[in-house]
């Protein structure tokens, strides 16, 4: 990884503690910073519209970023890759990261099942892990299995179609192709597919259209020996607005999860990590940061990042001191990291089926309301803003958020269902922290 990935990476860690996930998903995919020249930070975006909301809506962080890393202040460049101009019309179907293998995927007792699934499963050594589910919380390293089975199954079959989707992004995709009568291209994409990955597959329950798609593309997929690999947050079992016929199909292979890693592998991890960076980080500083930064293995990765855009920058190595400080400020801000009201508004309209503005909006219809009810109630109990901050959130009065948080605690004390419903919501959003 250069330097300028480095500082770039550090950057995006800034800006989710104070953005949503969502935002960032939405904005900073297929972003990149490519240079950094005197005092002048380039970053090269995909298309012209998303390069101009960039410029106007965040430049002040990012240039407080800078600021942060550098104690100085930077211009912004934003240029337009051409190359990515004509991205919709030729769809990308394989994907790679090289720091993302087998080779730097540390195993320890969190993890091992998992990772010798994902092994079997890439060198094609057992047809019984079809599908394989692995599940566990954000930041454990599911995503790495999956890229690590991309690159090890292209290695063994080079000319395999591999085809990688999220599993919100599969809902997006399908509502747009199917709304622009291009149903049939969508299907040709994923049923033609050697290896399908599917990352965060808990976000296809609750939409029927989705959900059928996704059976019929799973079947075709299954029946003919090709081999299918999800991730999610979560065991099929407790996804309760799943579908009962993909639930059944997603526990016919095998199940396995990743879980928080214990001390002496985060230390592995650290040292692991830094070596991939091209630097030995000394056994005092990987031992602080083990035992302090507990969380997941990506906020590790943050405080690596850190550390290496220090070094590289500065030409010198990090003082115990200064490593501590990174590590703090990096607990402080995963801790301070609470779901914005929009992030929340954002959740509940996906899970219903919903635009924001509609939950926002005057509708009355007793799914609308609902959604409402359950956003204000989430908002309340996840953030703690007050009941008169919520009804100007959704351009109503004090009285009628009080009366929407009424409602939903007492049909919480009457229907498992309607908590279960809550439950999945909180999930899902916790998951995009």
């Amino acid at each position: 990884m250069n330097s300028i990935a480095d500082i770039w990476n550090v950057i995006l860690d800034r800006l989710r503690s104070e953005l949503s996930e969502t935002t960032i998903n939405t904005w900073f995919d297929e972003v990149e910073s490519v240079d950094l020249q005197e005092k002048t930070f380039v970053i090269v975006c995909p298309n012209n519209f998303k390069r101009d909301m960039i410029s106007n809506r965040f430049s002040t962080q990012i240039k407080a970023a800078l600021r942060d890393l550098f104690s100085d202040d930077f211009t912004l460049l934003f240029l337009e890759s051409s190359a990515e101009t004509e991205k919709d019309q030729k769809p990308v179907l394989l994907f790679d990261r090289e720091d993302f293998t087998f080779d730097t995927f540390v195993v320890g007792e969190s993890n091992k099942l998992a990772h010798a699934a994902a092994r079997a499963v890439a060198d094609g050594a057992s047809a019984h892990y079809n599908p394989l589910f692995i599940y566990g919380d954000s930041g454990l390293g599911k995503t790495h299995l999956i890229y690590a089975i991309s690159h090890q199954f292209r290695k063994r079959l080079p000319n395999a179609k591999i085809v990688y989707i999220k599993g919100d992004d599969f809902l997006n995709e399908f509502i747009s192709l199917v709304r622009t009568n291009r149903g049939e291209e969508f299907r040709a994409k994923y049923r033609d597919a050697d290896l399908l990955l599917v990352d965060d597959v808990q976000f296809v329950a609750g939409k029927e259209q989705s959900q059928n798609e996704f059976f019929h593309t799973f079947n075709t997929l299954y029946e003919s020996g090709r081999q299918i690999v999800l991730t999610s947050d979560r065991l099929p079992s407790e996804m309760t607005l799943l579908d009962d016929r993909l639930r059944t199909r997603f526990e016919w292979g095998l199940t396995v999860d990743v879980q928080a890693p214990d001390y002496e592998t985060r230390v592995a991890i650290v040292k692991n990590k830094a070596n991939q960076r091209g630097f030995i980080i000394d056994d005092k500083s990987a031992d602080y940061i083990a035992r302090n930064v507990t969380t997941n293995v990506r906020q590790i990765e943050g405080v690596i990042n850190m550390i290496n855009a220090h070094r590289e920058l500065t030409k010198k190595n990090m003082s115990d001191e200064e490593i501590e400080d990174i590590v703090k400020e990096a607990v402080r801000k995963n801790n301070e990291a609470i779901p914005t009201p929009d992030a929340i508004i954002g959740e509940v309209a996906r899970f219903f089926g919903f635009e924001e503005s509609v939950i926002r909006g005057p509708g009355r219809s007793r799914q609308v309301v609902n959604a409402r009810n359950i956003a204000m109630y989430l908002i309340r109990n996840i953030t703690g803003i007050s009941t008169i901050e919520i009804g100007k959130i959704f351009n109503r009065d004090h009285s009628t958020a009080v009366h929407s948080l009424d409602q939903v605690d007492a049909r919480l004390q009457s229907d498992p269902s309607y908590s279960q419903i809550i439950k999945d919501i909180t999930l899902n959003i916790n998951y995009k922290r």
